[in-house]
């Protein structure tokens, strides 16, 4: 069914016909009764904006009144501006709250995707995904697929998929990807969980991991039994030298690419130090591919599985380059481990298959290539007006990070209290992320915020760095 209503998207009934409605708490006369009871509803938003009121003789049989009390109480906030009748449309809510006053009844999600700045790192542009090029990859997925395909999906991922990504990296990452290890997961997480299962059933108990790092990976890790041991992150990466004091360790996790939250680059002599560590101990190396494809002023480096694709596991996800709701990620494994990965949950949790094939398409047919292009340029120019902002901070305030990604380090002044800004930013509708979140330990002596700017509007970072300063000043 289609409506138009209001300005509404024409696929939109917005039917508010079984809204609880009751006369009874409030007094004075019946119709009086009902629209006090209507308004209140509009007011407080369980009938928002554009939504249809039942007809007046169906709320009148639904309450038992007479149909003219329920034209009546239509008519009275119809003149008081609440309602709109239109021929063919029905009676619809037109009041709008005052920003200024009204107060939302639902609680706003933690995620904080409510906020007016949104700088929170790892996130993408949200209003940047090419919706129209996804739902056609949907379309075509849906009316290729054969009906033996719309079971219960493959607990390895579906070949085509599996096919298109080892393609896709060999090409972009310079991986050496065979269909046969690549796995499909629901995102770079769940990779993770599956990785470490495998490694333990190889007998690696212990898991080297980058401390600043990313959260989610450690978490999965340590679900799974497996045993961290931290090693510092400096402006060159991970500090791999130190895995010669480890001996108990097995396997590392570094970001050899494009480190999270630091923005560093691993660099050529750790790379190297890394794979010659791995080579000698028996060891593995779980590379995050995190923000590969967001570089700015030169390529990125290739993955180290194209180096050493015996000693390799390679994560991935769609999670940063479309949106965490797509939902599908993937492992390339060392082919001796591909078994245990595959076996490592009896009841694997892989994406819907149409989801699967929908991006396998996406990537066959260019539409991926052409949205990274489009999306890389959109992201460095946002970078360079947030760069532009922030060097009017004072010069205590220093930027690190390669020029890669949707984040980038901001060290404050010796002193200053992270944790006091981020509370700050977010009383005022800004968001931002302290360093010591993604520290093991926290570290007051070095304090940092993590900046995200991919799901800052370009019109915004101005005002967001000008809020900062003004904290900052405190």
């Amino acid at each position: 069914m289609t409506v138009r209503s209001n300005g509404m998207a024409e696929s939109q009934t917005n039917l508010a016909w079984d809204v609880l409605i009751d006369p009874t708490q409030w007094p004075g006369a019946l119709h009086e009764r009902l629209t006090r009871a209507l308004r209140a509803a509009i007011r407080t938003g369980r009938l928002p904006t554009g939504s249809a009121l039942p007809p007046s003789r169906m709320l009148a049989d639904r309450l038992r009144v007479s149909r003219s009390t329920v034209t009546r109480a239509y008519g009275q906030l119809t003149a008081e501006g609440y309602l709109e009748a239109r021929a063919g449309s029905g009676t619809r809510v037109r009041w709008t709250p005052d920003p200024a006053t009204h107060r939302p009844t639902r609680a706003v999600r933690a995620t904080g995707s409510a906020a007016r700045l949104d700088m929170t790192p790892g996130r993408p542009d949200l209003q940047g995904f090419p919706v129209t090029r996804w739902v056609e990859a949907i379309r075509r997925a849906a009316a290729t697929t054969p009906h033996s395909e719309l079971g219960y999906p493959e607990p390895a991922g579906a070949l085509r998929l599996r096919e298109t990504l080892a393609d896709y990296l060999n090409r972009v990452r310079g991986t050496a990807a065979t269909p046969d290890t690549v796995t499909i997961c629901l995102r770079a997480a769940d990779a993770m969980v599956r990785a470490c299962r495998a490694m333990l059933a190889d007998g690696i108990t212990h898991l080297a991991v980058e401390d600043p790092g990313w959260p989610q990976l450690r978490e999965a890790a340590a679900f799974t039994g497996m045993v961290l041991v931290p090693l510092p992150v400096d402006r060159d990466g991970m500090q791999v030298e130190q895995l010669s004091a480890h001996p108990e360790v097995g396997a590392a996790c570094v970001g050899a690419t494009h480190q999270f939250p630091t923005g560093t680059v691993l660099a050529p002599g750790r790379r190297a130090v890394l794979l010659e560590w791995a080579k000698r101990r028996s060891g593995l190396i779980v590379e995050d591919d995190y923000d590969a494809e967001f570089w700015y002023d030169r390529p990125a480096v290739s993955a180290l599985q194209g180096m050493a694709p015996q000693r390799v596991l390679l994560l991935g996800s769609v999670s940063k380059t479309l949106a965490p709701t797509v939902g599908v990620g993937w492992l390339v494994s060392p082919p001796r481990l591909v078994a245990a990965v595959r076996a490592a949950s009896p009841f694997p949790l892989v994406p819907p298959t149409l989801n699967q094939l929908a991006l396998a398409w996406f990537i066959e047919s260019g539409s991926y290539d052409r949205y990274l292009n489009t999306a890389r340029k959109r992201y460095q120019a946002r970078r360079r007006v947030l760069l532009d902002a922030l060097g009017r901070l004072p010069p205590t305030c220093r930027v690190e990070g390669a020029a890669a990604g949707l984040h980038l380090l901001l060290r404050l002044p010796p002193g200053s209290s992270a944790s006091r800004i981020v509370t700050s930013a977010a009383r005022r509708g800004l968001l931002m992320a302290d360093l010591d979140r993604f520290r093991m330990r926290p570290d007051p002596a070095q304090p940092a915020l993590v900046l995200g700017y991919g799901n800052l509007a370009d019109s915004t970072a101005g005002e967001a760095v000008s809020a900062l300063a003004e904290i900052l000043a405190v």
